[in-house]
């Protein structure tokens, strides 16, 4: 009687074991799968974040480029405003899809505003009257940018 009750409390506690480890070795599955989903998100929004303020400066150089050639006004040379002008167009549509995967992978809205201001900040900057409005409008559309990248560097760490 003593063999059973001892084989009975031996496979108790094989089964309770394997039980136990079974359980220990989901959380460690989804613990791990947690991880590596944050990461990837983390490695996104890096890459996202970067691409956009990347895009949004060579967009602010595009814009001043156009705006340039604009207040030079050479009519014999109205096909380089006009190639300023289409390639400032080509930055600003690079610039937007950016801006449409930072709205896309960011669920804070204050990144997202950042990122907004930060666009319009740089669209702005081909509308200036004279040399003293663009060059104000220059450095906001700068100062814009580094703010969106200040704003949006905690949610990559």
């Amino acid at each position: 009687m003593v063999a059973i009750w001892t084989s009975v409390v031996a496979v108790g506690g094989t089964l309770l074991g394997a039980v136990v480890t079974h359980l220990f070795q989901r959380l460690a599955a989804a613990r791990t799968e947690r991880f590596a989903r944050s990461e990837a998100l983390r490695q996104e929004r890096t890459a996202t974040y970067s691409a956009f303020a990347s895009a949004a400066e060579e967009y602010r150089h595009g814009q001043a480029g156009r705006w340039y050639r604009m207040v030079r006004g050479e009519d014999d040379r109205v096909e380089v405003f006009v190639e300023a002008r289409d390639e400032a167009h080509r930055l600003r549509t690079v610039a937007r899809q950016a801006l449409y995967r930072v709205k896309l992978l960011t669920d804070d809205p204050e990144v997202v505003r950042a990122a907004e201001q930060a666009y319009e900040r740089t669209r702005d900057v081909s509308t200036a009257g004279d040399q003293e409005t663009h060059d104000a409008l220059y450095a906001e559309a700068r100062e814009a940018i580094e703010a969106f990248v200040t704003r949006a560097a905690p949610l990559t760490r």
